[in-house]
This record gives structure tokens, sequence and C-alpha cells, in this order.
């Protein structure tokens, strides 16, 4: 099989998925799990299957064990995100705070992940940081003149909240 017909297959049982009934998709992503073992990208999609079906910390082996087979790209991009937020929802919001980090270093124009680092900031108790991130997103993506002319003053209360954290 062809990684290009293991990404359709992939793509196909994530596109039928029943969100309120996740069992026949972790079901089909196990199935071909079994015949590609080490696949980071099958390990990513079965852990995420786990994950929206509620059962975090399985995911989260299956999270692990796909950023060690090497996930890499794209795939490393859609990764973070919710490795990082399983993590913090299990608790785990260090090592969700150095996931945030580490994905933003490397994927400094997603916005979600900006979104979802900020989140985690305010679990960790982070809330003037957490509010910073998103005011700095604000002012730099959203191109409204409404915006434009506050900017400055945006930009200016984002700093005085990251520096107070």
């Amino acid at each position: 099989m062809t990684s290009d017909d293991l990404r359709r297959q992939l793509d196909a049982i994530f596109n039928a998925r029943d969100r309120a009934n996740m069992a026949p998709t972790i079901e089909a992503f196990e199935a071909l799990l079994a015949k590609h073992p080490g696949d980071p990208e099958v390990l990513f999609k079965v852990g995420g299957a786990y994950d929206t079906a509620g059962q975090e910390q399985r995911a989260l082996e299956f999270y692990e064990r796909a950023l060690d087979a090497g996930l890499s790209g794209d795939s490393l991009r859609a990764f973070y995100l919710p490795y990082g937020s399983t993590l913090k929802n299990v608790g785990r919001v260090e090592e969700s705070l150095a996931v945030f980090e580490r994905a933003r270093e490397q994927f400094p124009d997603d916005a979600a992940l900006v979104v979802f680092h900020a989140l985690t900031l305010h679990e960790s108790g982070q809330h003037g940081a957490a509010l910073g991130e998103v005011l700095t997103m604000v002012a730099d993506r959203l191109d409204r003149p409404e915006i434009a002319r506050y900017e400055p003053a945006i930009r200016g209360y984002a700093a005085a909240l990251t520096e107070q954290a």
C-alpha cells in the first residue's frame, strides 16, 4: 500500500466518524494500525479517535507513540493542538505548556496554537499572560479598521498583561 493509499484510508475513516459513537471509528483505525503498527500517522489518528471518545489517557498513549515514531510536517502541526490540550485536560498542565511552546516555535503562524496555549496559560493561573497572548493575536491578525485604530492600545495592554505574569 502506498502512503497515498494509506492517507486516503485514514481520511475516509476520519470523515465517516460519528462523534457521538466513536467505537466504529476506533475499530477501523485500530484495524489499520494492525497492518501499519509503527506508522506515526495511524498512531496519531488512533489517539485522536480515543480522545474524541473521551478516553484521554488512552489517547495520550497513542499520541506519545506517534511522536516517538517520527510524526512530522503538517501532521505534526495538527498533532500539537490535541496533544497539548489533552495533557491540560488530564492535569498535566506544565507538560501542556511545554508542548504548546515547542509547537509555537515550530509553527509560529498557527493561530489555533496561540488560542490553545492561552487556554493552558489560563488553566495554570497565568490569566494575564493568557489574555495578553490573545490580544497580541488580535492585533497581529485581525485586519479590521476598528482594531487598527486601537492597535497601539491593544498592544500596550497585551504587553502589560504579559509582563505581570
